[in-house]
């Protein structure tokens, strides 16, 4: 269900907790978020909610609405979004957004487009808005689109998380997009092309200190993923996982075949991950390097040390609710959106 958002809390009179040894501050409430991306300088901020807005944060003011966001087709698991910041928008002002569109007879399948933001304006607004990038086939179903979105470190590529849609085979099917990463050249959208296959539902997609690329992504009854990406690896989905089949029924594990990428680490029990950064700042000074994930069945942050190829898990850090995205701020403060219909923006 859909619930309205509740006006934002300014960040004049935040309301503080403590989270073990994080400092909680309260920014605002939103509904249903799924992603956040902040404008240069901090003091703005782009929140996806679900149903189908986009809202401006800003620094002790209540959160507005942006016009000009195309129609979604909200329902299950689908929506609104991903939403990040073109790599020259101090100069283009290009913010991407991923979102779902309904298709014929029931189908749907995620999108992904470019706007100019303009908010020199009373009502900040989007512009221009282009599609770059569509899942095909459209499908039945309203689970596992993924449609996360990351730059490549040279600022050139959009890579795109396609998820499997709940269809599972098709995720190892090279004519169908579904469970694969794309790599989309900005000045070229048509020239895209599959960078690995293999996957289910990646919530989360960054790149490393060395410009790796690492999805994150969830399993089935158990055997979520941290997978280093490899151009033209297949990550063994629906034929290999560390989990098994909902009604119980085993999935042969990921060391029984050498012709799938093994995952760095995987999860048994899960964590239901949200997005995940890669924090680079100099107010958790001990944390540099290291994978940092949002948790949904977690209810928390996640903290993973990158160890060559694979990697560990070093830290979890309860917060309480269910983490649905994670974004590093100028400052180097960590802020999270929780998941639901009142869901808070915390600094940390």
């Amino acid at each position: 269900s859909c619930g309205a958002a509740p006006p934002g809390e300014s960040a004049a009179t935040p309301a503080a907790s403590r989270a073990e040894n994080l400092a909680v501050q309260e920014m605002g409430r939103f509904a249903q978020p799924w992603a956040m991306a902040f404008l240069p300088g901090g003091q703005q901020a782009l929140v996806s909610e679900r149903a189908g807005k986009l809202m401006l944060w800003q620094n002790g003011a209540p959160p507005q609405p942006v016009g000009g966001v195309p129609t979604v087709d909200y329902g299950g698991q689908g929506g609104l979004g991903d939403v990040a910041l073109s790599p020259g928008f101090a100069q283009d002002r290009t913010v991407y957004l991923s979102w779902v569109e309904a298709g014929e007879a029931d189908t749907r399948g995620a999108v992904v487009g470019r706007a100019r933001l303009i908010t020199d304006a009373a009502s900040p607004r989007l512009e221009g808005l282009e599609v770059i990038w569509r899942q095909a086939p459209q499908v039945t179903g309203r689970g596992h689109y993924s449609h996360r979105l990351a730059f490549s470190p040279d600022g050139q590529s959009l890579y795109i998380a396609s998820g499997d849609r709940q269809k599972m085979t098709p995720a190892q099917d090279r004519s169908s997009d579904l469970g694969k990463i794309f790599r989309v050249p900005l000045a070229n959208p048509a020239a895209r092309e599959v960078v690995s296959l293999g996957h289910r539902n990646m919530l989360g997609l960054a790149h490393d200190a060395q410009g790796r690329l690492w999805a994150l992504e969830h399993g089935p009854r158990g055997g979520d993923e941290l997978n280093l990406v490899k151009p033209g690896g297949n990550y063994g989905w629906p034929l290999v996982s560390n989990g098994d089949h909902y009604d119980g029924r085993a999935i042969p594990r990921h060391a029984t075949s050498a012709d799938f990428v093994l995952p760095a680490i995987s999860w048994m029990p899960v964590i239901a991950p949200g997005g995940m950064i890669f924090y680079s700042g100099a107010l958790f000074p001990d944390w540099r390097g290291q994978a940092v994930i949002a948790g949904l069945g977690s209810q928390g942050l996640v903290r993973v040390r990158i160890e060559g190829e694979t990697a560990r898990e070093v830290a979890r850090h309860p917060l309480g609710n269910r983490i649905r995205a994670i974004a590093q701020h100028p400052d180097g403060s960590i802020w999270v959106l929780e998941d639901g219909d009142d869901a808070r923006l915390l600094r940390l």
